[in-house]
């Protein structure tokens, strides 16, 4: 027999093997054992029953309760920012606000007005109106030195804490007092300790950490 017509008839065997094979497979070889339905019940279901168990008992407005006074501390008191210390020794440093374009900045109607790699400062165009003081809230020596600093400067001082509730603080002073969330100033400053001062000197922020007055 010659080659061509001997691969034809593996071939052809090759396909009665798995004809064969796929019949076997597709044998009915009854119910091997006892069958039931998914009982398992559905997940919403469960989650309202529970729901109402809780509400039932009580304990859904004791959680919600609870919820609700955990808020009302976060945002009366936030989380103090780490890494900051009450001065030791004090320190003045400057810092450059001047930032790098990563892209092309363009008008509304496409057109190019700062290319990339453009090297802006904002205090090219927007002064710092107020002085920047950062303070730790819970240190009533800080309190006292930030109170009279801002008298000092005739109220242009913009108080931030970095620690204690900025609320309770705005309702004793009836000012405005603000809270560095996260320490995004802080750290982008590169500011440590505290009290610190931080005011305009030209194109650059000078920054004062101040001793802690006894």
């Amino acid at each position: 027999m010659s080659a061509p017509a001997t691969r034809l008839s593996r071939g052809i065997a090759g396909l009665a093997l798995l004809a064969g094979a796929a019949q076997v497979q597709a044998i009915d070889v009854g119910v091997i054992g006892p069958t039931y339905e998914i009982a398992e019940p559905h997940l919403l279901d469960f989650i309202a029953q529970r729901l109402r168990q809780k509400e039932a008992s009580g304990q859904l407005r004791q959680i919600q309760e609870q919820a609700r006074e955990r808020g009302i501390a976060a945002v009366r008191q936030p989380a103090p920012v780490e890494g900051l210390a009450a001065t030791r020794t004090k320190r003045s440093f400057y810092f450059d606000p001047s930032y790098t374009l990563e892209q092309n900045i363009l008008d509304v109607q496409g057109r190019l007005m700062f290319p990339a790699g453009t090297r802006a400062n904002p205090l090219d165009i927007v002064a710092l109106p107020r002085r920047l003081l950062f303070f730790d809230g819970r240190d009533t020596r800080q309190v006292t030195q930030a109170r009279a600093l801002i008298a000092h400067y005739g109220g242009l001082v913009k108080p931030i804490l970095t620690g204690g509730s900025y609320l309770d603080l705005m309702e004793r002073w009836q000012i405005p007092v603000y809270y560095d969330q996260l320490g995004l100033l802080t750290q982008r400053l590169g500011i440590r300790q505290v009290p610190a001062l931080v005011s305009q000197e030209g194109r650059s922020l000078r920054i004062d950490e101040l001793e802690v007055a006894p």
